[in-house]
């Protein structure tokens, strides 16, 4: 049957950065696609927080808290995931952060920050479970990408440089790796319904206006809609899909957007 070909019984499924948000989002489809859970933060008690919230959903989740881009702590953690849980077959790569500051007053240090968390640490990550999964000579990566992997905008210099970059890491992954059966590809999420996004989510708030009028759905997108995406991704039915990147934007890079007297 179809439907089979989506179906992640059996399967261990890794997301970092995954107690809120859209990591948490797409962790839950995960999940109730079939798949065994173990996510990542680098907070405890954002982990406990985040466990219970699993609980209250029926999903067993196993939490691991450590920093995606400390070399060290990925080594030991992704061996003692494998040795608790089990071998991990799907990893997605969502741990990440923004700094919104004009280019010309950000610092150095902040800038360096940024690309370390949101392009470094997918490399160490990758690195460390694309070996074993290189060994099983099976597994899924999905890498977290972004509008600003495809477009600039004011004061994000740092994200969109490593957002870019992270984009171009996917295809590379896709080329060393496909021979080994792992397909790796990247899903670019367009403005989205989250805590962080609900102080501009207000009629009348300028960005509110801009992302409504600039999106063909004219919506944000709810959290839930990068469910279908990220269970393609991770399971057989994608099997011959490599070194792509998904955008769940509401159709935002297709267009060039509207005056705002239009309908």
């Amino acid at each position: 049957m179809i439907l089979d070909l989506f179906k992640l019984d059996g399967k261990v499924a890794l997301v970092t950065g995954a107690t809120h948000g859209l990591g948490m989002a797409m962790a839950i489809a995960l999940a109730e696609a079939g798949a065994r859970l173990v996510i990542n933060g680098s907070s405890r008690e954002n982990m406990d927080k985040a466990i219970a919230v699993y609980a209250s959903q029926g999903i067993d989740a196993k939490g691991y808290v450590f920093d995606v881009t400390d070399e060290d702590g990925v080594i030991a953690n992704v061996a003692k995931i494998e040795a608790e849980v089990g071998p991990i077959n799907i990893l997605v790569n969502n741990a990440g952060i923004i700094k919104r500051v004009a280019m010309q007053d950000m610092e150095v240090s902040d800038y360096r920050q940024v690309i370390d968390v949101d392009l470094v640490g997918p490399f160490i990550m990758s690195k460390y479970v694309g070996r074993r999964m290189i060994e099983r000579r099976a597994g899924k990566i999905i890498n977290i990408c972004s509008m600003m992997s495809e477009l600039g905008r004011n004061s994000v210099s740092a994200y969109a440089a490593a957002k870019g970059g992270l984009k171009m890491l996917t295809r590379n992954m896709a080329t060393e790796w496909g021979k080994y059966n792992i397909q790796t590809n990247g899903i670019g999420p367009g403005y989205f319904a989250t805590s962080q996004t609900e102080p501009i989510r207000v009629d009348g708030h300028p960005f509110n206006e801009f992302i409504i009028n600039r999106t063909p759905a004219a919506r944000w997108g709810d959290p839930s809609d990068l469910a279908g995406a990220t269970v393609f991704l991770a399971s057989k039915a994608s099997d011959f899909v490599n070194g792509q990147v998904v955008y769940v934007d509401g159709g935002i890079l297709a267009s060039i957007g509207k005056p705002s007297n239009e309908e």
